[in-house]
């Protein structure tokens, strides 16, 4: 099974919220439809941050992903031994996650945007 994403881990939130990635390299990473994610413990009330580099598929930072909790809440569930956690993605506009580690499935939970409506005929 050929990885999603990259997953890099620091020590600190202030790291995850100030960095300042190379968009044009990472876009140059073949991942297929991944990219890269930054994590690092949270504070204040937070299990973990994150954020979320796709520039592989158009992307410079995705604002809010609940997806790539698939790969974070697992890691972080078996890193602070509990299988609820809650998320905070630093992007500009972020986004605050409740995750629940049940068996081989993540459920994920938060506020969303409608950013698309449409029809589809098949």
């Amino acid at each position: 099974m050929k990885s999603r994403d990259y997953l890099v881990i620091v020590d600190r939130a202030e790291l995850v919220r100030t960095l300042s990635p190379d968009i044009r390299a990472l876009a140059k990473i073949e991942i297929g439809i991944g990219g890269t994610i930054v994590t690092a413990p949270g504070q204040g009330g937070v299990d973990y941050v994150s954020r979320f580099f796709p520039p592989s598929i158009g992307i410079d930072e995705d604002p809010a992903t609940g997806s790539i909790h698939c790969t974070l809440a697992p890691y972080w569930a078996g890193r602070l031994g509990k299988q609820t956690l809650r998320a905070r993605q630093l992007s500009a506009r972020g986004g605050d996650f409740r995750c629940e580690v049940a068996g081989n499935r993540v459920k994920i939970a938060g506020k969303a945007r409608l950013y698309l409506q449409g029809a589809l005929e098949l």
